[in-house]
């Protein structure tokens, strides 16, 4: 039952576009307590005037969620902060993100679990953490998965690193179907990759650069479906990046194997051939691959293979960075450029889906995956809420990001779409 008491909002004017009721009209959406509330009991017993949220040419959007964001605390916090990283996301029009566990030390005990929740209570978005596939990320033993669930983890993931020993992955996933928890995967074989730095093919080998092959994550992506074919569970692959893990991944979905798998807007914005300078921001986990990847995604996108985007949000301080190529460390920056970029390249340039297919994308979709009580306006729900103007033309400036890092190789791009108010319990914590 909804709260019909405490503060009262409508957000006035706006195209309302819900895609877990299949709503796509401008409407009014009230809120009371917190929570989204029908029109006629938000307007009783009390009589006060509500705030109005002017959304007149505006879309209204359930509250965006990353699933894969790197918080960077504990122990990183020079880096990111969970504060920081959740200031972060409201500027990119998120208000709810999941956290990864390759921190210092790793999230993989309820202790630290515990520790990031109650971190996280005075963040502006929802924070939801995952823990540890297993102990310190070796790939050796499981951690504790019981604990931290009854410690309030919403997947496990060994992020950042891949288990190598398909029994003990069996097992985990066998262990996460107790709990009815999801088991994200960082698909990235070891023995097939190397030291690769880079997408192996033409590019790597102009530029003498450890190659990084494809089927170094499709190996792994195979894995998991027949792991998740085997258990009955679901797996869900972390940002693909390869034309054959799209198509290994549409022939298991399409023989109703639970596997899913989402994709970052820097595998579809950029080529290996941008590591042409080597700007170490163009250095990334899996790495940047070649065009006829970036159509793959962008089929897998339109035609429901992938059914989750997200950002990969990886801060760096600027000195790791301003190292040579192959000894800077992987990632860049993602929330705050996120929804402008999957906008710009996917609605606006390629025309491969409409908007209301990507707010599914990065609202409901993620929700389900995740079992969260989020990504929808349903009367009832929180009211986590993004505003967002399809038509802002902006520049990536990142001297501006409220992030705690820069790296992001985006500066100074132009990008149309982006959210201009985030709304989190019924709060506006950013606006443009």
């Amino acid at each position: 039952m909804s709260d019909v008491t405490g503060k009262k909002t409508v957000i006035r004017g706006g195209r309302v576009i819900d895609p877990a009721n299949g709503v796509d009209a401008v409407r009014d959406i009230w809120v009371r307590g917190g929570r989204i509330v029908a029109a006629d009991t938000a307007n009783s017993p009390e009589n006060e005037e509500p705030e109005i949220i002017d959304a007149t040419g505006l879309v209204v959007a359930p509250g965006l969620i990353d699933l894969h964001v790197h918080l960077r605390e504990p122990g990183q916090s020079a880096k990111e902060t969970i504060e920081t990283g959740a200031r972060a996301a409201a500027a990119g029009g998120f208000t709810s993100v999941v956290c990864m566990p390759n921190t210092n030390p790793s999230a993989d005990s309820p202790a630290t679990i515990l520790w990031i929740k109650e971190r996280a209570k005075k963040a502006c978005v929802n924070v939801f953490p995952t823990g540890a596939i297993t102990k310190g990320l070796a790939g050796e033993e499981l951690a504790p998965i019981g604990s931290m669930v009854q410690a309030g983890i919403v997947a496990i993931t060994d992020d950042g690193h891949c288990v190598q020993n398909h029994e003990l992955m069996r097992r985990a996933v066998e262990y996460a179907r107790m709990f009815d928890l999801p088991v994200f995967d960082h698909c990235q074989d070891y023995s097939l990759v190397g030291d690769g730095v880079m997408h192996e093919g033409y590019w790597s080998t102009m530029l003498g650069l450890p190659g990084w092959p494809a089927a170094g994550e499709e190996l792994i992506v195979l894995r998991n479906i027949l792991l998740a074919e085997l258990c009955g569970s679901p797996i869900h692959c972390q940002h693909l990046s390869c034309a054959g893990s799209v198509r290994h991944l549409r022939d298991a979905r399409a023989r109703g194997v639970k596997i899913s798998g989402e994709v970052c807007p820097h595998h579809l914005a950029l080529t290996d051939e941008a590591v042409c300078g080597f700007d170490t921001n163009f250095k990334m986990n899996p790495p940047l691959r070649a065009q006829a990847d970036i159509d793959a995604l962008m089929g897998g996108i339109a035609d429901g293979t992938v059914t989750v985007l997200s950002s990969d949000h990886a801060p760096h301080m600027a000195v790791e960075k301003e190292v040579e190529f192959d000894r800077a460390p992987f990632g860049i920056l993602g929330l705050e450029t996120e929804f402008g970029l999957f906008h710009h390249l996917l609605v606006e340039r390629q025309k491969a889906i409409d908007l209301p297919r990507l707010i599914e994308l990065l609202t409901v979709n993620p929700a389900r995956l995740l079992r969260l009580d989020r990504g929808t306006l349903s009367v009832g729900a929180p009211a986590d809420v993004t505003l967002i103007d399809p038509g802002l033309e902006w520049t990536v400036r990142p001297g501006e990001f409220a992030s705690r890092s820069r790296n992001t190789p985006f500066g100074g791009w132009q990008l149309k779409g982006r959210a201009v108010r985030t709304v989190v319990a019924g709060e506006t914590v950013w606006k443009l």
